[in-house]
C-alpha cells in the first residue's frame, strides 16, 4: 500500500509565511515573523537591513535580486559591476538612488551597506568574500565558493576571524524536501547507503563562439580579470565565463556542487579520497574550454561509499536529481519532491513529499527555486548573529569533489586527495 503525503501548492509569499522559515529548522529564520528581535550585536526586526550587490549579471538580476526583495525589511543601497550595462539594469531594478560603482572596495567602504550579496564570476568569490569580511560586512555568496582547492582555508579563516555571517548559495539546504531527506537519512530508514547517483542533464542550444559586440570601453576588463592571468578583452569569454578555466570550472563546479553538497551534508563528508572523470565537447568544441558532457566517480572509502555524477547539455534525460541507494530503500530528490522506494525484498512502504509543482523534475515556483527561502534564512541569521545552514565550511567542502574531478579530467588520471 502506498502512503502519500498531501501535495503543497500555495502562493510563494504564503508559502514563506506558512513555513515560518524557522519551523523547518533553519536556525534564526522566522524570528522577525515571530516578533522576536536580534541580540544587541545584530539588527532588530524593525530595522532595515541595507544590502549591497557585487556582481549584477544575469544570476543576480533575474534570480537573487527579485528573491531578496521578497524578504521583509531589506533595501538595496549599493550596486557594483564591471560592466556599465549591468550597473544600469541593477539600479533600475533595485533602487534608482542606489550608489553604483565598478570597484567593489568602494562599495565595501560605505557605511550605508550592512551586508553584501556576491554574484560575480567564480574566480572572484573568495577574494570578494575575504574583502567583505575584513570590511565588517555579512555575506551571501554564490556557489561554488572556491575556484581553486588552495582557497578554502583562506575564506574559512576570513569568516571565523571576522565573526561575520557568511552564507553560500547552495539553496537546497533551505528547501523543505531536502531537510526532510536529512531526517530520513539520519533515521536509518534507507539502511546503509553505499552509492549515490547524481545527475544534472540539460538539452540546451549552447551555440558556437561568436563576437557579441560589447564595447570594451563599457567594461573594466582589468578588474574583471582580477587574479586571472592577463589577456586581451574578449566579450565571449566574459559572458561565458562558467566554461572558461580562468574564471569558472564547468559543469562540476557550476552544477554538481549543488547536489554533492547535499551528499556531504547528509553523510558527514568533506572530500573524496579519489576521483576519476571523463568528459568531451560534443557541441562546444572551439567555444568552451570545459567539457559540455562529463561523468565523475568519487570514492569515499571511510564511508564505504561511491558517488557517481553525470552532466550534459545535449540531452535532458534524468534532468537534475539525486538518488541515495541504501540496503533498505532508495531515496529520490529533486527541486520539487522527495520519494522513498523500499527494496522489494525488504518490505516497507513507499513515501512521498511534494512541496513543488508535481511530477519528477518539476520545480518550486521560480522564486523559491532561485533562493527566496535561502536568502530569507541568511537575512534572519544576520539579524540574530546565528550561524547559517550553509557557512563557508560547507561551501568549501562541496567544492572539494568538483575540483578533484576537474583535476582527474584534465590529467586523464585518477586524482587523489592530498589535502
Amino acid at each position: 500500500m502506498k502512503t502519500r503525503m498531501r501535495r503543497i501548492e500555495i502562493d510563494r509569499r504564503e508559502f514563506i509565511e506558512k513555513l515560518g522559515i524557522g519551523t523547518l529548522g533553519l536556525g534564526a529564520a522566522g524570528l522577525a515573523a515571530a516578533g522576536s528581535t536580534a541580540s544587541a550585536a545584530g539588527y532588530p526586526a524593525s530595522e532595515t537591513l541595507r544590502i549591497g550587490l557585487i556582481g549584477t549579471g544575469g544570476r543576480c538580476l533575474h534570480a537573487l535580486l527579485p528573491s531578496v526583495l521578497e524578504v521583509p525589511g531589506v533595501r538595496i543601497t549599493a550596486v557594483c559591476d564591471v560592466w556599465d550595462r549591468h550597473l544600469e539594469e541593477a539600479k533600475k531594478k533595485a533602487d534608482p538612488d542606489a550608489f553604483a560603482t565598478r570597484d567593489h572596495r568602494a562599495l565595501l567602504d560605505r557605511r550605508d551597506v550592512d551586508a553584501v550579496i556576491i554574484a560575480t564570476p567564480d574566480h572572484w568569490h573568495v577574494p570578494a568574500t575575504v574583502d567583505a569580511c575584513a570590511a565588517g560586512k555579512d555575506v551571501y555568496v554564490e556557489k561554488p565558493l572556491t575556484h581553486d582547492l588552495a582557497e578554502g582555508r583562506k575564506v574559512i579563516d576570513a569568516q571565523n576571524r571576522s565573526g561575520r555571517i557568511v552564507q553560500v548559495g547552495m539553496q537546497q539546504r533551505s528547501m523543505p524536501q531536502f531537510m526532510k531527506g536529512f531526517e530520513i537519512i539520519r533515521s536509518g530508514r534507507l539502511g546503509k547507503v553505499h552509492r549515490v547517483h547524481l545527475s544534472w542533464n540539460r538539452n540546451a542550444n549552447v551555440g558556437q563562439r561568436r563576437p557579441l559586440g560589447i564595447d570594451p570601453k563599457t567594461v573594466d576588463w582589468k578588474r574583471f580579470l582580477g587574479n586571472a592571468k592577463d589577456q586581451p578583452f574578449d566579450d565571449y569569454r566574459m559572458r561565458n565565463w562558467r566554461w572558461i578555466w580562468d574564471f569558472g570550472g564547468g559543469i562540476l563546479t557550476d552544477l554538481m556542487v549543488h547536489y554533492i553538497d547535499v551528499v556531504h551534508w547528509y553523510l558527514d563528508l568533506d572530500h573524496p579520497a579519489t576521483a576519476a572523470a571523463q568528459g568531451d565537447h560534443f557541441q562546444t568544441k572551439g567555444s568552451w574550454e570545459t567539457p559540455d558532457t562529463i561523468e565523475t566517480l568519487l570514492s569515499y572509502p571511510e564511508k564505504q561509499l561511491h558517488v557517481f555524477f553525470e552532466g550534459t547539455f545535449f540531452n535532458a534525460r534524468n534532468a537534475a536529481r539525486l538518488e541515495f541507494m541504501g540496503t533498505e530503500a532508495t531515496m529520490y530528490l529533486d527541486r520539487g519532491r522527495l520519494e522513498v522506494h523500499p527494496e522489494k525484498a525488504k518490505g516497507g512502504e513507499y513515501y512521498e513529499f511534494v512541496p513543488g509543482k508535481g511530477g519528477r523534475g518539476d520545480d518550486f515556483d521560480p522564486g523559491i527555486k532561485d533562493g527566496t527561502l535561502h536568502l530569507a534564512h541568511w537575512v534572519e541569521c544576520v539579524r540574530a548573529r546565528e550561524k547559517p545552514n550553509a557557512p563557508a565550511e560547507a561551501g568549501v567542502s562541496a567544492c572539494n569533489p568538483a575540483h578533484l574531478g576537474n583535476k582527474a579530467y584534465l590529467s586523464g588520471q585518477v586524482a587523489r586527495w592530498e589535502g
